[in-house]
């Protein structure tokens, strides 16, 4: 069964960083692309950063490009969203997602996927 879990999330002064893990099981990550998103209350879902499956495309949303970076262990099945400088504006639920041969286009949203997390929830406030 294929199945990913986020853990990670918390509260965190404004500037402070946190590191999100994506825990994977039932497939190998080298066969699926992942993608981070987020949710803010009475917002619509945005694509943060993805990976494609080869790993060799990493893309990121122009509110986070230069602060975030993905990053996976296929050894592991795990994939990380490393976010620094935050800012209360990154305060969201994070999800990661996993489609099979998944690519990583420039716009994240455009790539659908089929298997999501249950979120774990960023909250950026002094």
């Amino acid at each position: 069964q294929l199945q990913l879990v986020e853990s990670g999330g918390g509260l965190v002064q404004p500037g402070g960083s946190l590191r999100l893990s994506c825990a994977t099981s039932g497939f190998g990550l080298d066969s699926y692309g992942v993608g981070w998103f987020r949710q803010a209350p009475g917002k619509e879902r945005e694509g943060v950063s993805c990976i494609s499956s080869s790993g060799a495309s990493r893309n990121y949303a122009d509110s986070v490009k230069g602060r975030f970076t993905i990053s996976r262990d296929i050894a592991k099945n795990m994939v990380y969203l490393q976010m620094n400088s935050l800012r209360p504006e990154d305060t969201a639920v994070y999800y990661c997602a996993a489609e099979y041969l998944g690519g990583c286009p420039r716009s994240i949203n455009r790539q659908p996927y089929a298997y999501w997390g249950q979120g774990t929830q960023v909250t950026v406030s002094s």
